[in-house]
């Protein structure tokens, strides 16, 4: 087993106690990116079940030699790579403009499938970031319900980062009311299930706030190159 992974189940359970929650209703994801295939698989045998990539090339030399696992795209996604996605991942995590919303949709309608996804908010404004406004979500939502080759089940965000976790708290926050506030619009292919948010360094102060999925790299497996 990881050593680490433990400790991290625990700092859960703990910021799940604290918020009154059910563990149950936080999922792990492992984010592996550099992260060598050997450690991957001591995450299988630990009994991580998820696992988020950002790169497409990388995954792929990955993804085939883990076994049964799922499998989620978290970095941003160009037009040109949509074909392999679908392939690999079984949700995208990083819709980030209409755009994108567009092609794999267009890709999505030829090959008979669908596809999930979350929408990728940019809580801070932050320029050098990906995702969509959050003031301009709900104006957007009528329009990304029309893709019937698109499941929206949620949200995704990376916060502003800071030293001390606790500066996060109000972009969770702000995220866990976008979140709630967008329920009113629950369709057959747009609903909130899964609120994405929380990274190695600020993960308890996102369970806290209702997160339900914890993207985890180097607290699980070390700091990489």
């Amino acid at each position: 087993m990881l050593e680490s992974y433990p400790k991290i189940q625990e700092t859960i359970q703990n910021a799940c106690s604290r918020a009154r929650r059910d563990p149950a209703g936080v999922r792990l994801l492992a984010v592996t990116k550099t992260v060598p295939l050997a450690q991957i698989q001591e995450a299988v045998a630990s009994g991580i079940q998820w696992f988020g990539e950002s790169r497409i090339q990388e995954a792929e030399k990955k993804i085939h030699q883990v076994g049964p696992a799922h499998w989620h795209l978290i970095g941003p996604l160009q037009s040109n790579k949509i074909n392999k996605a679908l392939e690999l991942f079984e949700m995208i995590e990083s819709l980030d403009r209409l755009e994108l919303a567009d092609a794999l949709q267009k890709r999505a309608a030829v090959l008979g499938k669908t596809v999930r996804c979350l929408m990728e908010i940019n809580i801070g404004g932050e320029a050098g970031k990906h995702g969509f406004a959050p003031d301009e979500v709900e104006a957007l939502t009528p329009q990304l319900k029309q893709y019937p080759n698109l499941e929206v089940r949620g949200l995704m965000t990376v916060a502003p980062y800071a030293d001390d976790p606790e500066q996060a708290r109000p972009f969770f926050r702000r995220m866990k009311e976008l979140f709630e506030g967008l329920k009113h619009f629950q369709s057959e292919r747009f609903s909130m299930e899964t609120l994405s948010m929380g990274m190695s360094h600020d993960y308890a102060v996102a369970v806290e706030e209702g997160s339900t999925e914890v993207r985890i790299g180097s607290a699980l497996f070390g700091v990489r190159a």
